[in-house]
């Protein structure tokens, strides 16, 4: 009865993929993150709405929001982006069908959504019912139509996970997104654009999830 005492649910979390991929592909990048997480944490994946023109059929790449007609680049400061709305009313909508969720886990493009969704939430949005978000590689929009998101500093628990080497989204990119939240942790590793899950970084997931840990019986 002692060890069944100690057992604890698992937090859940909503995962939002990066540009150009999507569920299934986020889901084989993220394995090694979810062996790490095994028993604390449980990762549920969905696919942004639209889809990335111009590439094979095979592949599905998605998109969360598009800087340029059917592109996106993170440093651009985009006059018309488009489908943030979509993007936005269908995580409330993943949220509703497939909760509760504690969290959310996005990376690259889905960091700064889920980051979006942090400021919604934190602002009273009732869409978006979680408790903290784990960025990676996350950056702030730059496109003047989403300046309101980052106007107030975002008071949400994140986790902002920063590769030293990441040549696709620049760290400072992803400081600067630290930086628009009240209490901010940041966890440095020495790779790439990828979500790592190596002896140090689960230790930081887990010292952060931790907190949010429901108490027994909850």
């Amino acid at each position: 009865a002692g060890a069944m005492s100690e057992q604890r649910r698992p937090l859940r979390l909503l995962g939002l993929h990066g540009y150009r991929q999507n569920e299934r592909r986020f889901r084989e990048r993220t394995g090694a993150l979810r062996k790490a997480l095994r028993g604390r944490a449980e990762l549920v994946t969905v696919s942004a709405p639209h889809r990335v023109p111009g590439d094979g059929d095979d592949d599905d790449p998605r998109a969360w929001w598009f800087s340029g007609p059917g592109s996106f680049e993170a440093r651009e400061a985009a006059a018309a982006p488009r489908g943030l709305d979509e993007s936005l009313s269908a995580v409330a909508a993943a949220l509703a069908e497939h909760g509760p969720f504690d969290g959310l886990l996005g990376f690259s493009q889905g960091a700064a959504l889920a980051a979006m969704a942090c400021a919604l939430r934190a602002a009273g949005d009732g869409r978006f019912p979680v408790a903290f978000a784990v960025l990676v590689a996350g950056f702030a929009s730059r496109a003047p139509a989403h300046a309101a998101f980052y106007r107030q500093p975002i008071a949400l628990p994140t986790l902002h996970v920063v590769g030293r080497a990441d040549a696709v989204i620049a760290p400072r990119l992803s400081w600067e997104l630290a930086r628009c939240f009240v209490e901010p942790v940041v966890l440095e590793h020495p790779g790439g654009h990828f979500v790592p899950a190596a002896a140090a970084q689960k230790k930081g997931y887990l010292d952060f999830l931790e907190r949010f840990q429901p108490a027994q019986g909850q």
